[in-house]
């Protein structure tokens, strides 16, 4: 499974970690200089959720922006009536 959010298309973005030395010109110094630049990743904060995804429950990864704000929906837990739900739908 790809490192996406299933919701929102969040993902892996690439950006530079600067180390820098020597004091700034403000305190007296000739400037910063950088010393390192390497590469890193900016990684969404995911979860793997269990979402009802077109009326079927699966395991997808989501971003906690996507779960707070309400795009996932959660099956029915089995203390919630899940089973009343399910009887009712074969009398029917």
């Amino acid at each position: 499974m790809p490192y996406v959010c299933a919701f929102t298309g969040k993902k892996s973005s690439f950006g530079k970690q600067r180390t820098y030395r020597g004091q700034k010109i403000v305190k007296g110094g000739f400037g910063l200089k950088p010393t390192g630049i390497t590469r890193r990743k900016f990684r969404p904060n995911l979860q793997t959720v269990t979402a009802v995804v077109d009326g079927v429950p699966t395991r997808v990864k989501a971003s906690t922006k996507a779960i707070k704000a309400g795009l996932v929906v959660k099956p029915l837990r089995r203390r919630d009536g899940y089973t009343r739900q399910q009887k009712a739908g074969a009398k029917a």
